[in-house]
């Protein structure tokens, strides 16, 4: 009966209570948290907004092997300073050497065959052959003696008919030897035939350019700094394969004497974008370090976006121009690939566009 008339009403009461009381703080406005870090404020009274990624005034460059291969020799180390020419990677090479070894005695052998030919004749080579002419010229001569001695017997029972025809083919062999011993003595004494020292010569010419193609291939395999610049990422180790269709690059370098930043500027605003209006840049989570950029250029094409900047608002699938502006290197203490936030001049004018 107590329960009932006092327990069960003094317990709804209590839950009324708390109820309202739990409505009531569940509606006030909750404070604001404070920011993680200002943000930067623009500086002119008409701006552009736009993220901004560091890059080296050369713009980044992948500099890839055309080979693939073993990685023998990585001398570049990141943040190293290098000049233009300077070996950044070496690849294994040790088969293409041994293959120019053998290029190399090909050429060799090619150009002394056309030495051999240009040398002739071989002075040594004349003098059987003249003898060989003198030989047989005496042999004809002792032929036709033999023939005319023959001929004069005027008693035609003395010589018979059968040593009369040996005798006359006798002196036709020895005019036929005479006439090829004189030939051979003419080939001898005019020496190499023309076409033949033409044919060493273009084998010659294809073993020189076969040699140099395993020169050029040795080359490829040694990556060299295309300008003077910094070593910004070494992407391999000594040991690991290098391969030729790798996306990522084996080193990436820039030029980092002063800084570039390309500007995403959003396709909506593209038509206000100025060439030559002043910049100004701040670093990200810190708007107190800034610094002026000045105008270098515009990539007149727009592209898909490809930084995203995090705002909720912020579309994958949107289109930007880029705008490349520039500062000091040691205006900011900032490193190549870090973003910033920018802010471009963008003074009143119609939608003429960028010109």
């Amino acid at each position: 009966m107590f329960i009932r008339k006092y327990l069960l009403p003094a317990l709804s009461l209590a839950g009324l209570v708390a109820a309202a009381y739990t409505v009531t703080n569940s509606n006030q406005r909750l404070a604001a948290m404070p920011p993680i870090a200002e943000p930067a404020a623009s500086p002119f009274r008409a701006q552009i907004a736009g993220a901004g990624l560091i890059e080296a005034a050369s713009e980044n460059i992948a500099v890839s092997t055309p080979l693939s291969g073993l990685v023998l020799e990585a001398p570049a180390v990141r943040g190293q300073r290098v000049k233009r020419g300077d070996v950044l990677l070496r690849l294994d090479d040790r088969d293409r050497r041994a293959l120019a070894a053998v290029r190399r005695a090909e050429v060799e052998a090619a150009r002394a065959e056309v030495a051999r030919l240009e040398a002739l004749p071989r002075a040594e080579d004349l003098p059987p052959a003249r003898a060989a002419v003198r030989a047989a010229q005496t042999a004809l001569d002792d032929a036709r003696a033999k023939l005319a001695l023959a001929d004069a017997v005027t008693d035609k029972r003395a010589v018979s008919a059968e040593e009369l025809t040996r005798r006359r083919y006798a002196v036709e062999s020895a005019e036929a030897n005479l006439e090829a011993f004189t030939a051979q003595l003419a080939k001898l004494e005019a020496g190499a035939w023309k076409p033949e020292i033409d044919v060493a010569r273009a084998q010659l010419a294809a073993a020189q350019t076969m040699l140099e193609q395993v020169d050029v291939e040795l080359e490829r395999l040694i990556l060299r700094a295309p300008i003077d610049g910094s070593v910004l990422q070494v992407n391999v180790r000594v040991g690991e394969y290098a391969d030729a269709g790798s996306r990522t690059a084996p080193i990436l370098m820039g030029d980092l004497t002063r800084l570039h930043v390309r500007v995403d500027v959003d396709e909506s605003d593209a038509w206000r974008v100025q060439r030559g209006a002043p910049g100004k840049g701040f670093v990200r989570g810190n708007p107190q370090l800034s610094t002026p950029l000045e105008f270098v250029r515009v990539d007149p094409y727009v592209v898909p976006k490809r930084s995203l900047t995090g705002d909720p608002v912020e579309r994958v699938d949107t289109r930007v121009l880029q705008v490349i502006y520039s500062f000091p290197a040691d205006a900011l203490p900032v490193f190549p690939g870090q973003q910033m936030d920018v802010f471009l001049d963008a003074a009143e004018r119609g939608r003429g566009g960028a010109k």
